[in-house]
């Protein structure tokens, strides 16, 4: 075959390439079948030689190709390093880790990309016996990036590209008897690098599984499952469509989930057909699979058959005829140690922990995933959105700013029209014969063009029984009316509650609605999953979401001598462009530990919900919301009637619930006198592939009465006050308190010798700011919210029947910045130092809404224990509060932080009736008719501000409390809307009252 440079001519995307096929191993006989370990399957992972060049232009000039040669032979006059094989060059320290967003890595010239092209040469031999080399030997790379070209015994074979897919190569006429060479040259960027943009570190190399099938020369090549149910589901019909190199017998033993063989058929015309009366269906919540066991003249194919029907009637998805809703999330295969090559061990971990979190349905975002990663969808029950590698937002940004106009450039692009169709056409036909297959997505974030709208047709001519799904058609570039008629869902992303609720507004029989990312889970959030959560279960026609995204992607970079783990993203490497922590921003850590967003998550999608049945609150609504099976058969149900916190009454309840069913219980015990709660737990009936019997799979909290609030009395006596020009000095026996006139706060507090406070109180507006608050942060800073000034206008102090009463008036504002609060301010403190704080704000509307309003008092370190009445035991906030509830909870303040990677505001607790911090002297409480929100912390705010890495973190040696009126919600704002209006801290009045005890 004559060597050629390819990978800067998209009309060449394989050379030498076998034809797309299914993905199967097959097997000498049923005993290897059984077994799981295939004779015929020659591994060639594991150690390689290796060598890296910067630039593929120098791989030239430094001889790696001999110039009198137009083969193309590679030659081995220089020193080779080690790799293995399966991994990503960047994880052994070659060339360097980048994180782009949607800006290309480099010069936008397509299908040009530079000559300065960082490439490496992977090199090994293996051994054919004479056996082997009577058959046909079939080379297989499950995963490239970016492309490749292959020599075997020094011959150029091929070349290939389509990271995420597999290149399959005839190699017989190549091998040899005995040892042979094979030789691969990767470059890091194609032509098709233009199609791979997606969202994520970039990596490169052979990072996933090599290896050779050998195979009879007459064999079965492909085959294509095509199942058929009657109109009640009683009966399944199901076809196996053949595809086959030369004359070879085919057979089929059909056996059933639960071991028995439904039959053996043989081939007819080119298929294999069963018809089965009563068969078991597959759903992601009962993922029952029929075996059906190929023999192909001496091989033998092992294919589960899931029984399954997807269809829309009247603008709502049905699954074998029953409503359903996604509840999912986008996964990208990440590690911080091994990158993109993820074993099968790694995504099984993934897996489990969905289900154990609730999780039903993955979308490969952006591109096809190992193949038998739909293996273990199908097993362990999960629908699957299977995207292919495609993802060109980065047109967008060609001419400087983000521009909608230049989104479909590719798309529109007629030299690209055969990489857009050969993408789309490996992922359906590799995967199109796994039962979990929900719907067929054509990329992401690519425009839209004649080119997709071309696939599209073709995969509802391949396979009709699947959905299609591309949510960037909207995109109307340059005035162009698009064609989306072969797409079967309506999707997008992060699309605000509000747009929802207006496209179901009217009785128009629309496509269903699917939010492909919602709620993006960076750093401290998502905040607002239950208002989707009220529209998705509301809405037939809304079939559900999927979280952007599953996990922080990083780079492992060790430990610091404290043994914090250091983990980079975009910018730690010196790389241009770079988009920060944008890839941080998963429901799991990088080490997969859960982010308190992803048990936010588990509550949201519980499988059962509970409400009173009534305003009297005589009986509880218990709502299944499982899909296909009764409730009785997944869960037990108990519960616990707690009086201020203490378990007065338990029991459990009858779980017989049919899926989408409701059922009224009346729960005795109330007493209906302080704060009575009902806590009803949902537990696994029984051990399953994913958790033990008892596992808690959600939870539901019910308030039955709440005592009124009882505020304390203060103790009027005997108390001296004096002052000077800047202080007010308040003084008993037993305590010594300054407030400071410039600032009407409490500058020292001593009580029984004990220092409350080791600086002056602050009032405070300010929090570090979230992710989620990244675009709202530029508003808050432009108007002075991290650097805020106060006036006092006038302060007076007098004793007054027993109590000293300190008034002040103040206003506050921030330098070069018009004043934007003002505030009446009254400080009530009795005779055994107990404050009442009482604050009523007048805040300018023109002004942006506050991130919070409260106190700010640094405790010395000994105040180190926190006991509180509020929603915990996990941070909580107006918008993010579904995995708590309110109980009493007590904690140590080091435990209270939240540990995100970029530091940020984190380990609130909103709905807090009374917080009490301790020193083992004394304590502090504070409490409020309206309940607050408290936050205790080692580290400051400035400090979670300014350091852009966990690990760079420094206590700042007190115990850091902040008491809040109000704290603003979380929201999902750093890649969806904005926080929704009735979650700001933007009242134009307000009152803050609150009571603090020093006991």
């Amino acid at each position: 075959m004559k060597f050629d440079l390819f990978h800067e001519n998209p009309d060449v995307l394989h050379v030498g390439c076998e034809e797309n096929r299914s993905y199967y191993l097959p097997f000498a006989d049923l005993e290897e079948a059984e077994s799981g370990e295939s004779s015929r399957i020659i591994d060639l992972d594991g150690t390689w030689d290796f060598k890296y060049f910067d630039s593929f232009a120098d791989s030239f000039i430094n001889g790696f190709f001999s110039s009198d040669d137009e083969a193309g032979l590679p030659v081995d006059e220089f020193e080779m390093d080690e790799i293995e094989v399966p991994s990503v060059w960047q994880t052994y320290g070659y060339d360097g880790h980048q994180y782009t967003n949607v800006r290309y890595p480099f010069a936008y010239d397509p299908p040009f990309v530079p000559d300065d092209n960082p490439c490496g040469l992977y090199m090994r031999t293996f051994e054919l016996s004479a056996e082997e080399i009577s058959r046909k030997s079939y080379l297989n790379f499950e995963g490239v990036d970016s492309c490749f070209y292959l020599w075997i015994n020094g011959e150029f074979a091929g070349y290939s590209q389509v990271s995420h897919s597999t290149s399959e190569f005839d190699i017989s006429d190549y091998v040899t008897e005995g040892e042979n060479s094979i030789a691969v040259l990767v470059l890091k960027w194609c032509d098709g690098s233009y199609l791979e943009d997606q969202d994520k570190l970039r990596m490169s190399g052979i990072f996933r599984d090599v290896y050779i099938i050998s195979r009879p020369e007459n064999h079965l090549r492909d085959y294509f499952v095509k199942t058929a149910l009657s109109n009640n589901y009683k009966h399944a019909d199901v076809k196996i469509e053949l595809m086959k190199n030369g004359d070879v017998p085919v057979k089929c033993q059909l056996i059933a989930p639960d071991g028995e063989i439904v039959g053996v058929a043989e081939e007819e015309n080119g298929e294999i057909n069963f018809s089965i009366d009563n068969p078991v269906l597959w759903n992601a919540e009962e993922p029952e699979l029929y075996i059906g066991i190929i023999t192909a003249g001496d091989e033998v194919i092992v294919q589960h058959i899931g029984l399954s029907e997807v269809k829309v009637v009247n603008g709502v998805v049905l699954w074998n005829g029953q409503k359903i809703k996604i509840k999912g999330v986008n996964r990208h295969d990440s590690d911080p140690v091994t990158g993109y090559t993820i074993s099968e061990e790694q995504a099984l971990t993934d897996l489990l922990m969905m289900k154990q979190h609730n999780i039903n349905a993955v979308r490969t975002s952006h591109y096809p995933n190992a193949p038998w990663f739909l293996d273990l969808c199908s097993e362990l029950g999960f629908y699957v959105i299977a995207e292919a590698d495609l993802e060109s937002h980065g047109c967008a940004t060609v001419y400087g700013d983000y521009d909608l106009n230049h989104y479909s450039a590719l798309a529109l692009d007629h030299r690209f029209d055969k990489a857009i169709m050969d993408r789309i056409q490996r992922s359906v036909i590799r995967d199109k014969n796994n039962a979990c297959i929900f719907a067929w997505s054509l990329g992401n974030e690519s425009g839209w063009g004649e080119s997709l709208e071309e696939a599209g047709r073709w995969i509802k001519s391949y396979d009709p029984s699947r959905l299609t799904h591309y949510e960037n058609c909207h995109v109307e570039a340059y005035g162009r009316k698009n064609d989306t008629s072969m797409l079967d869902l309506f999707s997008h992303m992060y699309w605000p509650t509000e747009e929802i609720d207006n496209y179901f507004s009217t009785d128009e029989v629309k496509k269903p609605f699917i939010q492909c990312e919602f709620i993006h889970a960076m750093g401290n959030g998502p905040g607002d999953i239950e208002d989707y959560m009220e529209r998705m279960f509301k809405y037939d026609g809304f079939v559900g979401g999927l979280v952007w995204e599953w996990c922080d992607h990083a780079v492992y970079g060790g430990t610091t001598p404290d043994n914090k783990y250091i983990y980079r993203y975009g910018g730690d490497n010196g790389e241009f462009p770079h988009d920060d922590n944008f890839c941080m921003d998963g429901l799991v850590f990088p080490d997969r530990t859960p982010h308190t967003g992803l048990l936010e998550y588990k509550q949201g999608i519980r499988p059962i919900r509970a409400a009173w049945a009534d305003d009297e609150k005589k009986s509880v609504k218990l709502t299944n919301m499982l899909d296909f099976k009764n409730a009785g058969d997944e869960l037990n149900i108990s519960y616990e009637i707690k009086n201020d916190g203490e378990v007065i009454a338990e029991g459990t309840l009858d779980a017989d619930i049919a899926p989408h069913a409701s059922r009224f219980y009346e729960i005795e015990g109330f007493t209906g006198e302080g704060t009575e709660t009902l806590m009803l737990y949902y537990t696994a009936k029984n051990e399953t592939a994913y958790c033990e019997e008892d596992y808690e799979l959600g939870f539901d909290q019910l308030i039955y009465c709440e005592e009124k609030y009882n505020k304390p009395e203060l103790i009027r006596g005997d108390i001296d006050i004096s002052e000077d020009g800047t202080k007010i000095y308040i003084s008993t026996d037993d305590f010594a308190y300054t407030i400071n006139k410039k600032t009407a706060m409490f500058e020292k507090m001593v009580k029984l010798n004990e220092t409350i406070i080791t600086r002056p109180m602050e009032l405070n507006i300010w929090r570090a700011p979230t992710d989620n608050d990244r675009t709202q942060r530029l508003e808050w800073e432009k108007f002075g919210y991290d650097r805020i000034t106060t006036k006092v206008y006038e302060i007076t102090a007098e004793v007054k029947d027993g109590l000293a009463v300190v008034n002040a008036k103040l206003g506050m504002g921030a330098i070069f910045i018009k004043k934007f609060l003002d505030i009446d301010l009254t400080w009530t403190i009795d005779a055994e130092g107990n404050i009442n704080s009482r604050i009523i704000g007048n805040k300018d509307e023109k002004f942006p809404w506050f991130p919070r309003f409260g106190f700010r008092m640094f405790l010395p370190r000994e105040f180190k224990n926190v006991e509180y009445f509020g929603y915990g035991p996990f941070e909580s906030y107006q918008d993010k509060h579904l995995a708590s509830c309110l109980d009493y909870f007590a904690e140590n303040v080091k435990d209270m932080h939240e540990d995100y990677i970029k530091p940020q505001e984190n380990g609130s607790h909103w709905g807090t009736r009374n917080v009490t911090v301790l020193n083992g002297k004394l304590a502090l409480s504070f409490s409020s008719e309206k309940p607050i929100s408290f936050n205790a912390s080692e580290y400051t705010q400035e400090e979670l501000t300014k350091k852009m890495h966990n690990y760079e973190l420094t206590k700042c040696g007190d115990t850091v409390l902040c008491v809040d009126y109000r704290m603003s919600g979380i929201g999902s704002n750093s890649c969806g809307p904005e926080l929704l209006p009735q979650y700001r801290m933007n009242e134009k009045n307000f009152v803050f009252d609150l009571d603090i005890q020093v006991i």
